[in-house]
């Protein structure tokens, strides 16, 4: 766009009362057009990398509060990185929104023949397994192992080693006794390691460990991630009351031993009225 022009679209932007997509995608060219953002001018796909993991997470917190209004916020931040992103690959000539939402459509219509073709289905099982078949075909995933390979290297930890164990399912435990003795030999190995090995092979071994334990997971139809994530809540609101009780006797939880704060949980255990 040239001055006159990026002077005519910012007053009608500025006349308006209510914004829709494609007013979105302007403001993003705008603030990085000549006389936009010295800020948004300078970044690049990889400098604010981070920023869409942070709102991608900012929808979740949205999602497990239950709070619409959040939603609506972050939903609109994450918007705001897909628009971005797309602008600076417009920038440089490689593709634009439009192929985005493209690339998309044609993606959901080709993975989904039992709306737009004819293919049967009788559940969501089957929908599934459809889905993969499709998506192993369009990215030329022949074997088990481009499939595992495929599955990202920067997902979280706990969520990886799940989806690797799930992909790679037929070669795993027969059943859940398996694990238990697998989980009990890893504790083991762990406590041998951290008694004569290094710390790399400590690190090791304490892997082995919880991918034992993301099995267990698998195998008790739980989600790892989701059960960690609970936990630590569940431990920092324990410690929430385990600390009030302790400032109320005029001490520091820091200058407790542990035996005298269990004492403390037991105490509060023992009360009427106070969830576990």
């Amino acid at each position: 766009m040239n001055t006159q022009e990026i002077l005519c679209r910012k007053k009608e932007l500025l006349e308006k009362q209510n914004y829709h997509f494609e007013d979105l995608v302007l403001i993003v060219e705008l603030l990085r057009s000549e006389g936009g953002c010295p800020w948004d001018m300078e970044q690049t796909h990889k400098s604010i990398r981070n920023d869409f993991i942070e709102e991608t997470y900012e929808v979740i917190e949205a999602i497990d509060t239950e709070d619409p209004k959040l939603m609506r916020e972050e939903l609109g931040d994450v918007l705001l990185q897909v628009v971005f992103h797309a602008q600076i690959e417009t920038e440089e000539g490689r593709c634009n929104i439009d192929d985005v939402a493209n690339d998309i459509c044609k993606k959901l219509i080709h993975r989904h023949p039992h709306v737009f073709a004819d293919v049967q289905v009788s559940n969501s099982t089957e929908v599934l397994s459809n889905w993969e078949k499709i998506k192993g075909v369009e990215k030329q995933r022949i074997t088990l192992t481009d499939k595992l390979n495929a599955i990202p290297p920067m997902y979280p930890a706990l969520i990886r080693a799940q989806k690797v164990g799930k992909k790679a399912s037929f070669f795993d435990f027969e059943n859940i006794e398996d694990v238990y003795a697998k989980l009990y030999e890893e504790i083991d190995e762990v406590k041998d390691a951290s008694a004569t090995k290094t710390k790399a092979e400590v690190e090791e071994e304490l892997g082995d460990l919880l991918l034992t334990v993301t099995s267990l997971a698998r195998k008790l139809g739980v989600n790892s991630e989701e059960a960690l994530f609970k936990a630590t809540n569940k431990f920092i609101d324990r410690f929430s009351k385990v600390e009030k009780e302790v400032i109320k006797q005029g001490k520091n939880v820091e200058n407790m031993s542990m035996t005298e704060l269990d004492a403390v949980w037991d105490s509060i255990k023992g009360q009427k009225n106070v969830e576990i």
